[in-house]
């Protein structure tokens, strides 16, 4: 018998579509390895297996099969988008235990493309952090699990990295897709503003936060970012010879990039040099203030999502931020402050095609109980890790990550791929030439 786990969604679906394995033969098999290894991975908070189940044979029985793009294909969902018939408590005891009466428009679409939704992924408290644990679980790096998975779409990265899917849907507020996907070695794509819905909590942390896929390979990324927008990403058959940009400093005076990361960007723009693209080094004229710019808006958004939720049952770092944020809701609402940073970009987008960076500065943390440490050591941690994500929710503007090179534990390093509005898929075009020239493991070697 043919084993399906482990194939991309590309390959599920052509054969589900030509009828060489049932929708229910493929998620039948996804849930057992969910099953034999999630107690170590921690991807899941629920597991829809008998729900599940039952939506694979309808879509077996649907008319339209032959053309459904993601036939049969098993989808893991964030737990901050609505899956109708479940909770959604967004890692939280302060969310309401109450069953979603409809799927959030995302989650909708890929059901209307053919994937099954096999169950809501770990986040960290309302998606705040960069590391994903709390009273729900804790996800772990399947490549390291004495490490985080990242965060906060960290459940959904570590089920892809595991093999316990072969695509999840997550979302991006300040690189929440980015940093899990660099962690767990997968590709994402944060699209820029109004490509794919939003509609996360109390206005996507004033327009900053985007839904986007996690996947092993360009092609996935590709195919799912087509179904969210609902209109193909198509793929330039000639790639363009781009302007591209490598910087390796960190936005934040005071954090640094560490070698791991340094290196995986200078093997990146030497392999896309090569393949006879315009590289040379030139940094982002970064203000001093975007660190105070970005934990503004990093807080205001929390400060939204935590109205009317009881704060006795928060995290205190998640009380904390939240507590801070509420000052910077005035400013942070005018909008002034991303409108300058935008001005401020935009000149150098205008000699550069593309940005490539690091894309984060450091391995992440260790897997441990961070939602019971305290505030500022969260914050120095998450920053630590990832000064290079924020500005690109700041500006609205597309950010890939794809995995590039290794750290010495044999886990996976990336790089990020920046672009002005509408470059979505010059930008996976440039991450599929990559992965062409530097081809990477698919999945975590666990057994």
């Amino acid at each position: 018998m043919t084993e399906w786990v482990g194939r991309t969604a590309v390959e599920i679906a052509a054969a589900v579509r030509e009828k060489r394995v049932s929708p229910r033969e493929v998620v039948a098999g996804h849930l057992a390895r969910i099953e034999r290894l999630d107690g170590r991975v921690g991807a899941f908070r629920a597991v829809r297996a008998r729900a599940a189940l039952a939506e694979a044979d309808e879509v077996g029985a649907r008319a339209d099969l032959a053309g459904l793009p993601l036939a049969g294909v098993p989808v893991a969902v964030k737990d901050n988008l609505a899956v109708r018939g479940e909770c959604t408590r967004i890692g939280s005891a302060a969310t309401p235990d109450t069953p979603a009466g409809a799927d959030h428009v995302t989650v909708a679409r890929l059901r209307a493309a053919g994937a099954v939704v096999v169950g809501l992924t770990n986040v960290p408290e309302l998606c705040v952090f960069g590391t994903t644990e709390g009273v729900h679980g804790t996800a772990r790096n399947p490549w390291d699990t004495s490490r985080t998975a990242g965060g906060s779409s960290g459940g959904s990265a570590a089920a892809v990295a595991a093999g316990l899917v072969p695509i999840a849907l997550g979302n991006d507020g300040m690189g929440s897709l980015r940093i899990p996907a660099a962690t767990c070695g997968l590709v994402t794509l944060k699209p820029g503003s109004g490509v794919v819905p939003a509609g996360i909590g109390e206005g996507d942390w004033f327009g900053m936060s985007e839904n986007g896929p996690l996947a092993t390979t360009v092609q996935d990324a590709r195919l799912m970012l087509s179904v969210l927008a609902g209109t193909e990403v198509v793929r330039p058959e000639e790639p363009a010879v781009h302007r591209i940009a490598v910087s390796v400093r960190s936005p934040l005076a005071g954090v640094t990039v560490s070698e791991p990361y340094v290196g995986a960007a200078r093997e990146a723009a030497g392999a896309l040099a090569r393949a006879g693209h315009r590289v040379r080094r030139a940094d982002p004229p970064y203000p001093l203030s975007i660190g105070v710019t970005s934990l503004a808006h990093w807080t205001a958004g929390t400060a939204v999502d935590a109205r009317g939720l009881d704060a006795r049952l928060l995290a205190r770092r998640t009380r904390v931020h939240a507590a801070l944020g509420r000052r910077f809701l005035p400013s942070v609402r005018t909008g002034t402050a991303r409108d300058a940073l935008r001005r401020r970009l935009e000149p150098f987008f205008a000699e550069h095609d593309v940005l490539l960076t690091p894309a984060l500065a450091r391995r992440s943390p260790t897997s441990a109980p961070w939602h019971e440490r305290g505030w500022l050591r969260n914050v120095l941690a998450n920053t630590a890790c990832s000064p290079l994500t924020p500005p690109w929710n700041l500006t609205g503007w597309p950010a890939a990550v794809v995995p590039v090179g290794t750290l010495p534990s044999g886990a996976p390093t990336a790089v990020q791929l920046v672009g002005p509005p509408g470059s979505e898929a010059q930008l996976l075009r440039l991450a599929e030439q990559l992965e062409e020239l530097r081809p990477w493991r698919r999945t975590a070697p666990l057994t």
